[in-house]
C-alpha cells in the first residue's frame, strides 16, 4: 500500500505547529498555574500565616472596591489606556515611514536596518525606566524651543497630537523597531508588477501607495497595532502599573487587590485590542454566484 503524502496545507500546519509547540508548552508549564492562581487572589481575601498564605473568598470585593473606593484607580486607567491610544498609532506611521525608507535600494540598508533595530535589542527594564524617568522630569519650555513656539499657534487639532509626539519622541523611535521589521516583511511581498501595471494605467505614487502598499499592509499593521498595544501595556512606567505595585504588599490586602487592578487592566487592554481587530481587519466582499 502508498503511502498517504501529507498536502502542501497539511505540512504547513504541521510546521506551523513546531513552531508554536515551544511556547504552548512554556504556556502550560510556567504561566497558566500564576494566571489562574491570581484570579484567585483577586477573589480572596489574603493574609500571612506562620504556615503561609491563608485565603478566604470575599467574591468580586475588590472589583467593587477598585471603582467606588479608590479614588486613583479610574485616573490613572485613562490616562495610562489615553497614552496607549495616543502613541500606538504614532509608533505604527513611524513604523511605516522607516520601512518605506529602508524598501528602497539604498548603499548601506543593511547598516540602516540593523541602526534602527538596535534599540529593540539593547532594550532592558533599567535601560528604559531611565529614558522615560529622564523625558518625564525634563521641563521643556516653549520658549527654549522655536517648533513648540510655532505649534502652539497651531490649531488645537494640530497642535495636541503634534506637541505629543515631540514630547514622547523617545518612546515612538524607540518602540517601533519589531514593527518596522514586521511592515518591511509585508512590503517585500509585494510583487513589481503590480506597481509596474499601476505605473501603465497612470497612477502616481500617493496613488500607488494608498490603492495598493496599504491594503496589503493591512495583516501586518494589524499584527503590529497588537504588538505594541501588548507592548506599552507592559511599560513600568504607567500609572496604572506604577498602582498596581504600591497596593501589592498593602498589609490589608496584600496581594488581592492588586491581582484584581491587574485583572481589570487586562479586560482593558483586551477590548483595544478587540476594538483594533474589528478596524484593521480585513473585510472580503462576498461573491454573488448567479
Amino acid at each position: 500500500m502508498k503511502k498517504a503524502k501529507l498536502t502542501l496545507k497539511s505540512r504547513d500546519a504541521l510546521i506551523g505547529t513546531a513552531f508554536m509547540l515551544p511556547w504552548v508548552i512554556g504556556l502550560l508549564a510556567f504561566t497558566m498555574f500564576p494566571l489562574i492562581y491570581s484570579i484567585w487572589l483577586s477573589l480572596c481575601q489574603v493574609e500571612f500565616s506562620p504556615n503561609g498564605i491563608v485565603t478566604e473568598f470575599v467574591g468580586p470585593k475588590w472589583y467593587i472596591e477598585a471603582f467606588t473606593a479608590d479614588a486613583k484607580f479610574i485616573t490613572d486607567m485613562i490616562n495610562t489606556m489615553k497614552s496607549i491610544v495616543f502613541t500606538m498609532p504614532m509608533i505604527i506611521v513611524a513604523a511605516i515611514i522607516l520601512a518605506l525608507l529602508l524598501n528602497t535600494s539604498i548603499k548601506g540598508r543593511a547598516f540602516f536596518r540593523v541602526l534602527y533595530f538596535f534599540p529593540v535589542i539593547i532594550i532592558s527594564g533599567p535601560v528604559m525606566s531611565k529614558l522615560m524617568s529622564n523625558q518625564a522630569t525634563t521641563i521643556i519650555h516653549p520658549d527654549q524651543y522655536a517648533i513648540y513656539t510655532v505649534l502652539e499657534n497651531l490649531p488645537g487639532v494640530l497642535s495636541v497630537p503634534l506637541c505629543y509626539i515631540f514630547d514622547n519622541i523617545v518612546t515612538i523611535l524607540w518602540y517601533s523597531g519589531v514593527q518596522m521589521l514586521i511592515i518591511l516583511a509585508g512590503l517585500q511581498k509585494i510583487g513589481d508588477p503590480i506597481y509596474e501595471a499601476a505605473s501603465i494605467d497612470g497612477a502616481s505614487s500617493w496613488q500607488k501607495f494608498w490603492k495598493i502598499t496599504l491594503p496589503h499592509l493591512r495583516p501586518m499593521i494589524l499584527v503590529s497595532a497588537a504588538y505594541t498595544i501588548v507592548d506599552l501595556a507592559g511599560m513600568t512606567t504607567t500609572p496604572i502599573h506604577s498602582l498596581i505595585m504600591n497596593n501589592m504588599m498593602n498589609t490589608e490586602k496584600p496581594y488581592s487587590y492588586s491581582s484584581a487592578l491587574s485583572w481589570l487592566y487586562t479586560i482593558a487592554v483586551l477590548l483595544l485590542l478587540a476594538i483594533v481587530f474589528l478596524i484593521l481587519k480585513e473585510r472580503r466582499k462576498e461573491r454573488h454566484v448567479r
